[in-house]
């Protein structure tokens, strides 16, 4: 089931049903007002949605309409929470590298709690203040979670896991080394992340969903040249371990977003990076230094991650920084 939201000048804007091949669309009127309605009642809601899903594959709906995904805002305009890990060891291993941060402990996965309030549909300009800021994009997965009550164990997390989206987190690298020592976590260097049109359930990856993972490439261009095509599967922890971690000693509301991080595989000089700051990393490690510049307004960045017989899955982010 593929899911999407489009703007009906609410904050939360209207649920619709989406077609496997992002054909054609249809609103869940009478069912859920929103996603976060939705997820608020899943287990009432999913079966009638399942139903309107299959209906709208067999052609059957008179009230179905095409779908264009640049009209749609992020599936949860706003959610209730945004946690996000760092879950490849070769990102972090060359972000250290890069940095001179000392290694963090590897027992439990790395995570972090951002802004919220505001997500950025997968078509729309992002503002930034300042190039000076040193302007990055990160290609990440994510999922979204029902309620988790606290305690919840990895092996029983796995079933609180409803939608999984494709996520651009923007970072603002000037800020985010002196924020990472005051040690108080990030503000300032992480501004409003985008979401890719498209929210889909796991069963839509097939094979491709694989322990508690996505199994397959996210592919970067920035401004339309390949800049990465790193595998999806690589994270030292998995995503229902990332909710059981969050959720050790507290709650989690539905509607929860939790990211995995930068994608990113120890063949990073075959595969490419999803994020720059990451290049810059390999680039210290052969040359000394950095020679790849950080974004500039004008620039696009657009990122897609598909099944492999092209079939498409959240859609495509494609961005242009423009001056805030």
């Amino acid at each position: 089931m593929k899911l999407a939201t489009l703007d009906n000048g609410t904050r939360d804007g209207r649920l619709i049903l989406v077609s496997r091949d992002h054909a054609r669309a249809v609103a869940a009127d009478g069912i859920a007002a929103t996603l976060q309605d939705a997820l608020d009642r899943w287990s009432e809601i999913e079966a009638p949605l399942r139903t309107v899903a299959e209906r709208l594959e067999q052609g059957g709906l008179a009230d179905a309409f095409d779908f264009a995904a640049p009209e749609a805002v992020a599936p949860l305009p706003r959610a209730w929470q945004w946690l996000d890990g760092s879950a490849y060891d070769s990102h972090g291993e060359l972000m250290r590298l890069a940095t001179g941060r000392p290694a963090p402990p590897n027992d439990a996965p790395l995570m972090y709690q951002g802004l919220s309030h505001q997500f950025l549909s997968a078509t729309a300009d992002v503002p930034m203040p300042s190039e000076a800021h040193n302007i990055d994009f990160e290609g990440e997965f994510g999922v979204i979670v029902d309620d988790v009550p606290m305690g919840t164990t990895a092996a029983d997390a796995a079933a609180h896991i409803k939608l999984i989206v494709q996520i651009n987190d923007w970072s603002l690298r000037g800020f985010a080394l002196r924020e990472a020592k005051i040690g108080f976590g990030w503000v300032q260097a992480k501004p409003a992340c985008s979401l890719a049109p498209v929210a889909v359930t796991p069963d839509e990856l097939g094979a491709h969903w694989r322990d508690g993972r996505v199994d397959l490439p996210l592919v970067v261009d920035w401004n339309g040249e390949r800049f990465g095509a790193a595998e999806g599967y690589a994270m030292s922890w998995s995503f229902a371990e990332h909710v059981a971690h969050a959720a050790k000693t507290r709650s989690l509301c539905a509607g929860t977003i939790i990211g995995g991080g930068t994608v990113s595989n120890d063949n990073y000089r075959e595969v490419g990076s999803s994020c720059i700051a990451e290049r810059r990393g390999i680039e210290t490690i052969d040359e000394g230094k950095p020679r790849t510049a950080f974004m500039r307004f004008g620039d696009r960045v657009r990122m897609e991650a598909a099944l492999p017989d092209g079939t498409p899955l959240f859609g495509v982010i494609d961005q242009r920084v423009v001056q805030g």
